[in-house]
């Protein structure tokens, strides 16, 4: 809508007005001598990333002119990224656009999806205690998630959801909103965690805790540790101590060391001895030996049995990272008194240090496709959903692969190191802006009900982008309201 020198934009429900030569609220929409038109470029990039093969933007960074390659490559793939929304919802995709794959005719269906119901699912490869389950995530003082269940060694974070966008304060929405558009965008946000640690945390990048940058996830638990390396200390030390927090290993308890011969060295550990070797709960999470609040092992250690244990008995204790080591020989009280390593246990805690993967953030992006975005496909948007289910139509975000959950609706997870940079967007209402596509066979596509009158040749639309998008783009201020 436009009147004299000011646009109405209806590309989401804040509905600014925008001024000739200005931006709207979200940075994405502006008045361009009187049209509304979308700031950032349609990134198109080539089949190839199917492959596993590096994206190639249809445009580069900061507006720069195209160079013709992409349009004159075959397999060319219209993402959602700078494409436009659906909003108020009852308009057609901005580009459905048809080609042919392989010989077979196909339609990609492009949206910039406005996800309220969204979020991020973040895994974070350490050890160290982050906070208790259930406890909030918070930026800037501001809730924005919890602490959920832990994996494999990772800790894991739940962040966003409608609940903190949009049923707190007008202050949580807003700061959750620019924390999940930072992280999917690639960029470091600095967390914390009510009774816990301080991280700060970019998709692709080793974490920092507390200060600290992780380098090593664990190679496994105590238990696994001792199972994997049991073999290259038998004949070389008497016991293996592998601290963790969650299942720490005992060697000549452990089957591995009563397979190769360990004999009982009489040790006694502290916690709650699950199976033969594993022992659950041997101290408090924390960020000592292990992922334990332990700084000295021997804390976990409350004697030797003299029925079993000898003066100079051999011990070895070392973290599931190989980070944290030390080496005992009980003394002629059947103390253990630290020693130096020796060197042919050196190249066993460097074996456990080699075969630790780098620590790394993981950030996916999720999000729940809702009706008004199928809208934009099909005039019966259930029909989209059951021909998703039926892995009739691939979703993608931005080009990049997704995985979409089992049962009712379009929910789907992706990672965002695999899109583009700057691929996700946000509008103040609060909530994210991100691409998706829907890609099926043409007469699948007329089958659902799609709009079939909107479909434009790829060469039609990479025409009309080459003309549009060769110009040095305008350079916007903010001035929505």
């Amino acid at each position: 809508m436009a009147d004299g020198d000011t646009v109405r934009c209806d590309a989401c429900p804040v509905t600014c007005y925008i001024k000739r030569g200005m931006a709207g609220a979200c940075d994405r929409y502006a008045n361009d001598d009187g049209r509304l038109v979308r700031v950032d470029p349609l990134v198109v990039l080539e089949h190839t990333v199917e492959s596993g093969a590096k994206v190639v933007p249809f445009l580069g960074q900061g507006g720069s002119e195209w160079n013709g390659e992409i349009v004159r490559s075959p397999g060319a793939f219209i993402t959602a990224i700078g494409a436009g929304t659906t909003y108020p919802d009852y308009k057609p995709a901005p580009f459905i656009v048809s080609s042919q794959v392989e010989g077979v005719d196909t339609v990609t269906v492009v949206t910039e999806g406005i996800f309220s119901y969204c979020g991020c699912k973040v895994k974070i490869d350490t050890d160290r205690h982050l906070g208790p389950e259930r406890n909030l995530v918070r930026v800037d003082g501001e809730p924005i998630g919890h602490v959920t269940t832990g994996e494999y060694g990772s800790q894991m974070l739940s962040l966003g959801g409608v609940n903190h966008l949009t049923h707190g304060g007008k202050k949580e929405g807003r700061v959750t909103c620019d924390a999940l558009l930072k992280l999917c965008n690639g960029e470091a946000v600095e967390l914390t965690v009510d009774e816990g640690a301080t991280a700060i945390i970019q998709a692709g990048k080793p974490p920092i805790i507390n200060g600290r940058i992780e380098e090593r996830m664990r190679v496994g638990c105590g238990s696994a540790t001792i199972g994997m390396f049991a073999k290259q200390w038998y004949g070389k030390v008497d016991e293996v101590v592998v601290v963790d927090d969650h299942i720490t290993g005992v060697l000549s308890e452990h089957q591995a060391g009563k397979v190769l011969g360990a004999k009982d060295t009489g040790i006694k550990v502290r916690g709650r001895k699950s199976t033969p070797g594993r022992y659950f709960h041997v101290a408090e999470p924390g960020s000592g030996w292990g992922g334990t609040n332990v700084s000295d092992p021997l804390e976990i250690v409350t004697g030797f049995d003299a029925k079993h244990a000898w003066p100079g008995l051999r011990m070895l204790m070392v973290s599931t990272t190989g980070e944290q080591y030390a080496y005992y020989e009980l003394s002629d009280a059947l103390k253990p008194l630290e020693k130096d390593l020796p060197t042919n246990l050196q190249e066993s805690v460097d074996r456990i240090a080699e075969n630790c993967e780098p620590a790394m953030s993981t950030v996916l992006f999720m999000a729940g496709a809702g009706g008004s975005l199928r809208a934009g496909v099909t005039e019966n948007p259930v029909r989209l959903t059951r021909s998703v289910r039926d892995a009739i139509t691939r979703v993608t975000a931005g080009g990049a692969p997704v995985y979409v959950w089992p049962g009712g609706g379009i929910t789907f997870m992706v990672d965002v190191t695999l899109l583009p940079e700057k691929a996700f967007g946000y509008v103040p209402t609060p909530a994210l802006v991100a691409p998706i596509e829907f890609t099926m066979k043409l007469e699948d596509y007329a089958a659902l009900g799609g709009h079939v009158s909107e479909v434009r040749p790829v060469e039609q639309v990479l025409n009309d982008l080459s003309l549009r998008q060769t110009r040095t783009a305008p350079k916007f201020a903010k001035g929505g309201a």
